[in-house]
């Protein structure tokens, strides 16, 4: 197969299952999701025929924020980008917001647009000239190998891939074939729900900028980026897992805990691009919604609510009081 082949199948793996995961892939990759653009953008796509009921959680279920003033009210829900099919994560709180916004906002409103997404993972995904062979050292690119290989691939045929795309590539096969779907994901059923009921969907940032934040960090925290998933091999799935359980409790501490493990506690740059800038950017989207009127609900992977520099936490030192329901 040529880079050019193989490339167009890594653009629709990646903007099927990391897009809307998030950035890690895996864990808090999925917690979090990649990237703040500098402009939204809306979806015009076809409303589904018909939405399932969302299996109630037990207990208050996954966190829910809010944020008023006398004409404004946005709601602020934590997601986490793939699930197991019939996860519970439903509730009364989270339905009576939804049902009470007219408009919805989500990380990326279509990332399935393939005519945005290949030209970026084309330019910005490969560099033959300088291959993972001689990026990695001999002993991590052998378990690079092994990691490609339990994906299905190779590291002979992703040598050509730069860190931060083959990261992608290894972290979110142990997922998939645990169960785990973006189809599932708590962002996906919303957007669904969304279409269905005739709300507005925006997006807050771009696929496009979103490859360009993880894409720009620095080899060094690309290589770190890669191993850290290469060597957590199964042990993505454990800790996909424990993430979802304390999301489902309600449990923000647990979350930015665990959020931390792959983002900050790997390398800073990682930090930095999936949540402080991304966090920075929404937040700022966030109050031109509060200077306007009206209700909105916004969904975003739970790690940009709930770790460390996370939006309520930049919205609090704005001056503005969110509250948890």
């Amino acid at each position: 197969m040529t880079l050019a082949n193989r490339m167009g199948r890594t653009a629709n793996h990646v903007s099927r299952l990391a897009f809307g995961a998030c950035i890690g892939l895996a864990a808090s990759a999925v917690l979090a999701v990649f990237p703040g653009a500098a402009h939204a953008q809306d979806a015009v796509v076809a409303a589904p025929a018909a939405v399932a009921p969302i299996p109630r959680a037990e207990g208050a279920g996954p966190p829910l924020w809010v944020v008023k003033d006398e004409d404004s009210t946005v709601y602020l829900f934590g997601t986490i980008h793939i699930l197991r099919p019939g996860t519970a994560w439903g509730s009364d709180k989270v339905d009576a917001a939804f049902a009470s916004a007219s408009d919805i906002w989500v990380e990326i409103a279509n990332p399935d647009d393939q005519s945005v997404i290949m030209p970026v993972i084309q330019q910005y995904g490969a560099s033959p000239e300088r291959p993972l062979s001689s990026v990695l050292s001999p002993a991590d690119f052998a378990a690079f190998d092994r990691a490609a290989q339990a994906s299905g691939a190779s590291g002979a045929a992703l040598d050509p891939y730069r860190p931060w795309l083959a990261a992608f590539m290894v972290a979110v096969s142990p997922p998939m074939k645990a169960g785990f779907s973006a189809e599932a994901g708590a962002d996906k059923v919303l957007v669904d729900r969304a279409r269905t009921q005739g709300k507005t969907v925006h997006g807050l940032e771009t696929a496009d900028r979103q490859v360009r934040l993880i894409a720009g960090m620095s080899e060094e925290a690309q290589v770190a980026y890669l191993n850290n998933y290469v060597r957590a091999g199964d042990g993505v799935v454990t800790h996909l897992d424990q993430t979802v359980d304390a999301w489902l409790k309600g449990d923000a501490a647990g979350i930015g805990r665990l959020n931390r493990m792959d983002t900050r506690d790997v390398h800073e740059e990682v930090h930095q691009a999936v949540l402080i800038t991304r966090n920075t950017d929404w937040t700022s989207q966030i109050e031109t919604l509060m200077q306007g009127s009206g209700t909105a609900f916004i969904a975003v992977g739970v790690a940009h609510l709930a770790d460390q520099d996370s939006v309520i936490d930049m919205l609090k030192a704005r001056g503005y009081t969110v509250e948890r329901l």
